[in-house]
């Protein structure tokens, strides 16, 4: 696969790259001398362990630690976090010793995985500082740590997020010194380690890189990451994964191609923007003899809008409003992640990846309310909103997806759609549309597995009234927004499917999971190996 140059771009932050970030490892056999000890896992559970021992302090200091462990393990009720540090030899030496115990399992909701990693990733607050100025080990004691291994190694990899402008005056947390970073290292019920030949090290690692990409493509400013960059990353990705061995192809429609192949969505949202707008599709295909060893020939196809920006366009929105539109692209960085997490770990299935690259910028080639957009399904939508642009761009991928890339199983299109999501499920559980009980329940038991939770919407078709249109086949916006709208307008995207396809569909709306505190979280990296039964995701 040929290797693409990086294109120039309006970097207005040209000293970005150069900041440092933590690093992130996964180890059967924990590093030695760590400034600081995390073990993660629950309180009744942590309690029959000999965890004193695991910091290894001298035989005269040995009492003092395992005295100092029961007394941080008391200081905690159910659940929640301590800290103190250890005392380890005679000579003063300690070390900083932090117990997170995530909820017992009995006051877990039935709508939150098991083991709690929001819960987690909360408790972990800090820890990037701590990793830029020495060596974290982090220890993860559970009776069922196959279980948890994947989405406990994504929740540490939230708090560890790759972007940071922040200048080296200014703020010293910026310095990374060479002895730091974080190992993870994972226990079972008998405080034994798990076995380093384990496949579940590379599941870690794959969700972890992912996590960390997605949410990196999501903090970086639009100036840093416009849609020629976003398509060298792509490329990138494929690159790699190619030379790693895997059956990969590469596809990208831009500019003019896409107004001439039909793209009308994708073409009239992104054609002001400074860069043309594009979509990109990547294909793997795994080897023969995985076909044969699991499950049947199931193809999957994943659609992610990607606004590297969203104003509003036309419809612009207020100031506050437009602040953070840079994570508008989301769902786009999600599946790519989940993507490259889920070729790298050889999964059985065919998966056809499908982003639509914009940005709905102002100028005078925007797109404008009142005008009569033709998309890729033939149907033809009355613009009423150019600030309802996601479903515009993810219409044409569907149906890309429904009638040309040969026989497909299952559509899943990914978006920070709606802010009616977040009314409507929350700012942890992702909204979803599905056509059927049977991809409803898939994915909702991949969110429960992975930890990027999901929860249901209302399915009913004749939701798809409130886009009735006097001139076209359809407005993109709804007339009431008190009715159902983030179901609404995920019918929307459903409606532009070719009428052909036989398979299932599935839309999940991350508006709210998508980000916290102003940082982007990598959703859908986990959600991803969930449908996919990824190993560690099973």
């Amino acid at each position: 696969m040929k290797e693409t140059q990086p294109p120039t771009t309006m970097n207005l932050n040209p000293t970005a790259k150069e900041t440092a970030s933590p690093d992130l490892g996964f180890a059967a056999e924990p590093i030695a001398n760590p400034s600081e000890v995390v073990v993660i896992g629950r309180k009744a559970f942590l309690a029959g362990l000999p965890l004193a021992t695991t910091l290894r302090p001298s035989p005269s200091c040995n009492a003092a630690a395992t005295c100092t462990v029961a007394a941080l393990l008391d200081s905690i009720k159910d659940s929640g976090k301590a800290s103190s540090f250890v005392p380890l030899s005679d000579d003063g030496k300690s070390v900083k010793l932090t117990i997170i115990a995530p909820p017992p399992a009995e006051k877990v909701s039935r709508n939150n995985h098991p083991f709690s990693p929001h819960f987690i990733s909360d408790k972990l607050e800090g820890l990037r500082a701590a990793a830029l100025k020495g060596l974290v080990q982090i220890n993860v004691f559970n009776d069922n740590i196959e279980e948890i291994m994947g989405p406990v190694a994504a929740a540490i990899a939230r708090t560890l997020p790759l972007y940071d402008s922040k200048s080296k005056k200014k703020d010293m947390m910026t310095i990374k010194k060479e002895n730091a970073g974080v190992c993870v290292s994972y226990f079972n019920h008998q405080g034994v380690a798990l076995d380093p030949a384990s496949p579940l090290w590379a599941s870690a690692r794959a969700v972890a890189e992912g996590v960390r990409l997605a949410a990196n493509l999501g903090d970086m400013p639009p100036a840093e990451l416009d849609p020629d960059e976003y398509a060298t990353v792509c490329a990138a990705v494929a690159s790699r994964l190619a030379k790693d061995g895997a059956n990969i192809t590469l596809q990208e429609i831009k500019g003019d191609d896409l107004r001439t192949g039909g793209y009308g969505g994708i073409y009239g949202v992104g054609m002001a923007g400074r860069c043309p707008p594009r979509m990109i599709v990547m294909t793997y295909t795994p080897a023969a003899r995985q076909w044969e060893a699991n499950v049947g020939e199931e193809h999957i196809a994943l659609c992610g809008k990607g606004v590297i920006y969203d104003t509003g366009g036309l419809g612009l929105k207020p100031k506050a409003s437009m602040c953070g539109m840079k994570h508008d692209m989301g769902g786009s960085a999600g599946l790519l992640g989940g993507f490259m997490a889920a070729v790298e770990l050889k999964v059985p299935q065919k998966i056809t990846l499908i982003l639509a690259v914009v940005e709905n910028s102002i100028g005078p080639e925007s797109f404008r309310n009142d005008d009569i957009l033709t998309m890729k399904s033939g149907k033809t939508v009355e613009v009423n909103n150019t600030d309802a642009e996601g479903r515009l761009i993810l219409s044409d991928c569907v149906n890309y997806a429904s009638n040309s890339i040969g026989k497909v199983d299952v559509i899943l299109d990914m978006a920070t759609l709606t802010g009616a999501q977040g009314v409507c499920t929350g700012q942890k559980h992702a909204a979803v549309l599905a056509k059927t009980k049977a991809i409803e329940d898939r994915v909702f038991a991949a969110g429960l597995r992975s930890g990027d939770l999901v929860y249901p919407m209302l399915y009913d078709r004749l939701l798809m009234s409130e886009f009735d249109s006097k001139v076209a086949d359809m407005k993109n916006s709804v007339k009431n927004r008190n009715n159902a709208q983030a179901s609404c307008a995920g019918h929307f995207i459903e409606s532009h499917i070719d009428e052909a396809y036989e398979g299932d569909w599935v839309h999940v709306d991350m508006a709210g999971p998508d980000s916290k505190n102003e940082r982007a979280n990598g959703y859908g990296v986990a959600l991803v190996l969930g449908l996919l039964k990824a190993p560690g995701f099973c």
